[in-house]
């Protein structure tokens, strides 16, 4: 809290003008995070075949995320701190946002573009190798945007096993 006020320029207990307790700012911070990802992916539409739709999540998803590194990191490793109850709602918004993915995946199985046994671990998976772009990618590196959405585009594709 001490962290956050300076770097707002209040003192500490200032904050709790705003918020009740760490707890609450934590959810919000997360919950924030999940309805803004979960609202920008809901006015994409959901048009198409499933190789058009999964390089539509691909691309949506590392230009979501890579705005917003300092919530991303708040809402993928903060998870063990919330209480139980909080962890609930954030894990059922984590859980919408991954149906989608898999939901995308076993489309794909059915119209046999995609080849891959488990579509669920497939799709926690493609999040987790999507996310990681915010690790390490910085647009002053040798990769624009465009060329990073690129070749996860094509590691994507091949994860699925789609054609290249």
């Amino acid at each position: 809290m001490r962290q956050i006020a300076g770097e707002v320029g209040v003192q500490a207990g200032a904050l709790y003008n705003y918020t009740p307790d760490k707890q609450s700012l934590l959810f919000r911070l997360m919950r924030d995070h999940m309805d803004g990802l979960l609202a920008a992916r809901a006015e994409r539409g959901d048009g198409g075949g499933a190789l058009d739709r999964l390089e539509d999540f691909t691309r949506f998803h590392i230009r979501y995320h890579i705005e917003r590194p300092n919530e991303v990191f708040i809402a993928y490793m903060e998870l063990r701190n919330l209480e139980p109850e909080n962890f609930a709602v954030i894990e059922r918004l984590r859980g919408e946002y991954e149906s989608e993915l898999e939901g995308i995946l076993r489309d794909g199985v059915a119209e046999g573009v995609f080849h891959l046994t488990d579509p669920k671990i497939a799709s926690l998976a493609v999040i987790a190798m999507l996310t990681g772009v915010n690790t390490w990618y910085r647009p002053q590196g040798r990769l624009t945007l465009d060329d990073v959405e690129t070749l996860y585009w094509d590691m994507v594709r091949g994860a699925v096993g789609a054609a290249v």
